[in-house]
């Protein structure tokens, strides 16, 4: 309905579109006025002038069907637009915050009537239409309003209510139609139909108030024990007495909580969860910005598992992938039948190991797109932080391009500008309206202050992954035990640019896929024995080594094969003594990592960490010493990876007794047993420059940790 001349008079008209009826009435809702339809064309399109009516009231349509069926409903078109100028104005702009709240499928009641808003992004579209199966899938029924040059287009159907199935039907300038999911719908339907559905995500019941109080309070603090698990959900555990199928949301929230709270890790970090049509992509190809995947569950499903998680007293992280996205038609490529979300260019908006699409992220609707996302998963479903995936794609303009394949940035450099703009904004974003939240880059290049605030040059992320400390540990160990003599740099070379970032110690699934082989068959040994306790003597160094703690699910109990992400973990190998021995290990490291403050609070001051020995590269030894800022509290890590048995010598600060309180080669790890008879008394003998030390015995392969009691 709109106001209209029509002759000499003015008044209104009201047209609709409704198939199979035989009749069609305006009918007034607040008076008694109704005033009969004129049917125009067989398809059921209906029209009336209502004269000396000069403002849009409210109205309802009767039809009579060919059965004499009769039935009364609100128009569609009977409702003003959902969204404000300002709401608009801010979108356009790159700077609506909560646009998640406003594009999208909304149940909203307007002027005493329930229904769904709908409201999409498509500027280039010269007709856009919701259709599902409340009309048919007939695009010609509910066409939306074109809300300006803002390029959004908006309709309010009455009657509906969640659960209803939708997609838009976008029309192009050269006429083709395309069905697309909705950019911003909170729950989707499983492949081939990818359809959308409409879920209020604003009923979720939270009981996580404690932990959340908790989580605020501790906002801006970088030295806190951070101990991550990361979990692929579909391949965590499986039900193989029902088609080996995935464990659902619900179902995993008692048993992962169980597992991590045994074993002692503060956080999980699930591999991206947001909606994506293909289990081979592990999640990373995402078509669902705002929707968890249907796969174990329903949104509300998905909340109640952080709500566990948060009252057992667990973190929650998850794989953020704002670097790209998939070329599948029914999503964002070429929404609008132009490159709306991605670069024209191939040379900017291509990715050429993925064969996926770059954001474009100089477009401040895109911009606005990707910042409410990373709002939207902390604002709905509480989660404690984002992993951002593959940021080193994002910074650099040539990344796994060659010359002639990148267009450089106006100064004629690599630097991807406006990412780097964007990952600024949204970090400064999740931290001003999350605090306690944290962000957590995985970026393996040495680009500068990734983890330095944006206001003194840096890119404003809480914690960097260090893939070099990995790539350079993993090589040194996966050589035989007589070659790694020529390789000690490999265990030291990091310490040189340790405190250059906030870094975070990490053995992720990219690790043990691809021909990797597993952790444990990464040891360069011979029998599974030995590589147990090579892999127990790494993860002894690496959880005494600062920096926080990320290990993917398997390597605690050293599952032998790769990860495969349509299978279960191999659970039944903790049945035997080497794989379960690494287990408790990293359990106890845990506990010891979160009960002794020195280890968490000194990670990213240098202060902390001193080398005692790191040049016996023939012994295959290091030594260094872990502290706190009064040095009142000391830990004496020594690592020993060759094959020999030998005693040595290492000069310690204070004088007393020093506590054995990890030996990876302890029975109870199914380790031989031999150490230090739980611990040694000083002895005024000078060494590695201190005037007193231990003698110690060192097994193979073996890492032995100290605490100083005096």
């Amino acid at each position: 309905m709109h106001p209209h001349k029509q002759g000499r008079g003015k008044g209104v008209v009201v047209r609709a579109l409704i198939r199979d009826a035989n009749e069609c009435t305006v009918v007034e809702v607040e008076g008694k006025g109704a005033w009969p339809m004129t049917r125009l064309a067989p398809e059921g399109l209906f029209e009336v002038f209502i004269p000396k009516r000069l403002k849009v009231f409210r109205y309802q349509l009767r039809t009579t069907r060919p059965g004499g069926e009769v039935r009364q409903f609100f128009d569609p078109y009977a409702f003003l637009p959902t969204l404000g100028e300002q709401d608009l104005y801010l979108f356009n702009e790159g700077n609506e915050h909560r646009i998640y709240d406003k594009l999208g499928a909304h149940l909203r009641t307007i002027d005493g009537v329930p229904g769904v808003s709908f409201a999409v992004w498509a500027p280039a579209a010269t007709q856009v239409s919701v259709a599902g199966n409340f009309n048919h899938w007939d695009t010609r029924y509910h066409s939306m309003r074109s809300l300006g040059a803002s390029g959004v287009w908006e309709l309010f159907v009455p009657g509906l209510g969640e659960g209803e199935v939708y997609k838009y039907a976008v029309r192009d300038r050269a006429g083709l139609v395309r069905l697309k999911s909705d950019p911003y719908g909170t729950y989707f339907e499983a492949p081939p139909n990818n359809a959308s559905v409409v879920c209020d995500t604003t009923r979720f019941a939270w009981n996580d108030s404690a932990w959340m109080d908790r989580r605020r309070a501790e906002a801006g603090s970088t030295d806190r024990p951070v101990s991550i698990y990361e979990v692929h959900l579909g391949s965590w555990r499986r039900k193989p007495e029902d088609a080996n199928r995935p464990l659902s949301y619900r179902e995993l929230a008692p048993q992962l909580a169980d597992y991590v709270g045994e074993m002692g890790f503060t956080h999980v970090e699930f591999m991206p969860l947001a909606e994506f049509p293909f289990d081979g992509s592990w999640g990373y190809q995402v078509t669902g910005f705002f929707a968890p995947t249907h796969r174990f569950g329903r949104p509300e499903d998905f909340a109640w598992l952080v709500d566990y998680l948060h009252q057992r007293g667990i973190g929650v992280i998850m794989d953020w992938v704002p670097a790209h996205f998939p070329r599948d038609s029914f999503a964002l490529a070429e929404f609008d039948g132009t490159h709306l979300y991605e670069h024209a260019d191939p040379r900017l908006g291509a990715h050429m190991d993925w064969g996926t699409l770059i954001f474009n992220y100089g477009r401040n609707e895109v911009r606005c797109f990707l910042v409410a996302n990373a709002l939207a998963w902390l604002e709905r479903y509480h989660i404690d932080g984002l992993r951002v995936d593959a940021v080193a794609s994002m910074l650099y303009l040539d990344y796994s391009r060659k010359e002639g394949q990148w267009i450089p940035n106006k100064f004629g450099g690599r630097e991807n500008l406006e990412a780097i703009d964007f990952l600024k904004q949204v970090n400064g974003l999740v931290h001003h309206y999350h605090p306690g939240a944290l962000m957590i880059a995985e970026e393996s290049t040495s680009f500068p202050g990734v983890t330095k605030p944006a206001a003194d040059g840096g890119l404003g992320f809480d914690y960097k992954w260090n893939m070099g400390w990995m790539h350079d540990t993993l090589r040194y160990f996966s050589k035989e035990p007589i070659y790694r003599q020529w390789h000690q740099s490999d265990l030291t070379f990091g310490m040189l640019y340790q405190y250059a970032e906030n870094f975070v110690s990490v053995f992720s699934h990219d690790e043990v896929v691809h021909g990797k082989a597993s952790l444990l068959f990464k040891m360069g040994v011979w029998h599974i024995a030995e590589k147990a306790a090579n892999l127990r003597a790494l993860y002894a160094h690496m959880w005494m080594y600062p920096g926080k703690k990320l290990l993917f699910m398997g390597g605690e109990f050293a599952q032998s094969r790769e990860w495969n992400h349509d299978a279960s973990l191999d659970w039944h190998l903790c049945q035997y003594p080497d794989h379960e021995g690494v287990r408790l290990l990293v359990r106890d490291l845990n506990r010891l990592y979160v009960a002794e403050p020195v280890l968490s609070r000194a990670d990213f001051n240098p202060q902390g960490f001193r080398w005692i020995s790191c040049h016996d590269a023939g012994a295959g030894l290091i030594a260094y010493l872990r502290s706190d800022a009064a040095e009142q509290v000391f830990f004496a890590v020594v690592g020993h990876f060759t094959g020999a048995t030998r005693t040595c010598r290492i000069g310690v600060p204070r004088r007393g007794r020093w506590s054995e309180v990890i030996n990876s080669n302890s029975q109870y790890y199914a380790g031989s047993g031999l150490g230090n008879e739980g611990g040694r008394e000083t002895e005024d003998v000078a060494s590695d420059g201190h005037s007193q030390s231990i003698n110690v015995t060192l097994s193979p392969f073996n890492t032995v940790v100290f605490k100083w009691t005096a």
